[in-house]
């Protein structure tokens, strides 16, 4: 039988798991074996970079977190695990899956996003999506063509009318 102050350190971790899973919008589990230091640190710059963390956990404090808060997670608690998360939606998603890229070691296992569990195919598509200015941007190129569009009418009808 683990002795009491065994248990209240890993209540305390329990706790800080469900506290970063109930504060993130996102969180996503993947597998960094076969990273060397260097790399990690580099995944851990890019994370920070966008707002977001990782850290590593045991399976079975994460599991017992995730019951706890009613998320089911299937098979993928399984080998060793690190759990990203952050307040942005997709940036945690994005920047793991711009490193998976590069090295191949990282596989993203599953992730949650809002609430919604989303596989690695699902995670693919959101890493796929512009960022937030990149989407400003595009929105603002949109609106601005409106407006040279109207303004060209608008010039070629006072040309119109001037002829008359």
């Amino acid at each position: 039988m683990a002795s009491q102050k065994i248990l209240e350190a890993k209540q305390q971790v329990v706790n800080e798991i469900k506290d970063h899973v109930e504060n993130s919008a996102t969180y996503v589990l993947f597998d960094y074996r076969g990273l060397t230091d260097a790399e990690i640190k580099e995944l851990r710059r890019k994370l920070r970079d966008t707002g977001s963390d990782y850290k590593v956990y045991k399976n079975t404090l994460m599991s017992r977190a995730f019951n706890d808060l009613g998320v089911d997670l299937g098979d993928n608690l399984t080998g060793p695990s690190a759990l990203a998360y952050g307040t942005d939606q997709i940036a945690p998603i994005k920047a793991l899956s711009e490193f998976a890229k590069k090295h191949q070691a990282l596989v993203l296992k599953v992730g949650v996003v809002d609430g919604v569990v989303s596989d690695q195919h699902e995670l693919d598509k959101l890493a796929s999506i512009p960022s937030r200015e990149g989407l400003l941007t595009m929105l603002a190129g949109g609106m601005i063509q409106i407006a040279k569009d109207l303004s060209i009418c608008l010039d070629l009808y006072s040309q119109q009318k001037e002829e008359k």
